[in-house]
């Protein structure tokens, strides 16, 4: 069993009532989440929804020859296991844990039991979907009209936003994977974050040392899908404030 303080640190359960909330309780449980945990295997039916309580998991999209590119990142603001709200068992992506954590996992019985009972949460979580969607395709874009220096700022935002202090790991080998690159190009764009003074990367440990200069080096990628999340889910948990726009 979870407390109540333990659940409001996910931004989606944090949205509902706390009569909802305390309710739901019970069938919560807090597991550690480790690195490169699979969430969610391509194609096997999800056992359990989890709640993101810190860290942050990857969702990728293999092509047929086996290459993976990241399309979103889930943390504290959001779920993993949508294809069980949406009526499906199973999703053709994967879902695994980039930046070790903590979550709150949920069988699937007991989820869909609650989404029929309780209609404040299928409400949260449809409009999670929505601001999820929103990611996926603003991330999208992104790849194709910003540069890799750009991009490389917006992702370690996103990062930064949903780990505990300044400090996480991150190998080149991950971070060329979530871009979608070799990693020699990762290393350009980690190196000129560097050099200018916004984070130091040193045996694949990234530290920020300038959350407003990396938030200025980043494309509005990062503000736009903020603002999204901010607007869809008021009233829940916050995510590391904007050196550059004031909350709502």
């Amino acid at each position: 069993m979870s407390t109540l303080r333990l659940a409001r640190s996910n931004r989606v359960l944090a949205a509902l009532p706390r009569a909802t909330l305390e309710r739901m309780l019970p069938a919560l449980q807090a597991r550690p989440l480790t690195l490169r945990m699979i969430l969610q295997e391509p194609g096997l039916p999800l056992a359990a929804v989890v709640f993101p309580l810190s860290g942050v998991a990857s969702m990728l999209s293999t092509a047929a020859t086996g290459r993976s590119v990241e399309i979103a990142t889930i943390g504290c603001e959001g779920m993993v296991g949508l294809p069980l709200l949406l009526g499906g068992q199973s999703d053709a992506g994967e879902v695994f844990v980039q930046v070790a954590g903590q979550g709150l996992f949920m069988h699937a019985g007991p989820f869909k039991a609650w989404l029929a009972k309780e209609p404040a949460l299928m409400r949260i979580l449809l409009l999670y979907t929505q601001a999820l969607l929103m990611q996926v395709a603003q991330c999208s874009a992104c790849t194709s009209y910003h540069t890799m220096s750009e991009r490389c700022a917006r992702w370690l935002l996103q990062t930064h936003d949903r780990v505990r202090g300044d400090e996480f790991i991150l190998t080149h080998e991950f971070l060329s994977l979530m871009l979608g690159v070799r990693r020699a190009t990762v290393s350009e764009a980690a190196n000129e974050l560097q050099v200018s003074g916004l984070i130091r990367y040193h045996r694949g440990i990234v530290t920020v040392l300038d959350r407003a200069g990396l938030e200025q080096a980043a494309c509005e990628c990062y503000r736009l899908i903020n603002r999204e999340f901010r607007r869809l889910l008021r009233g829940g948990a916050k995510l590391k404030p904007s050196a550059l726009e004031p909350n709502p």
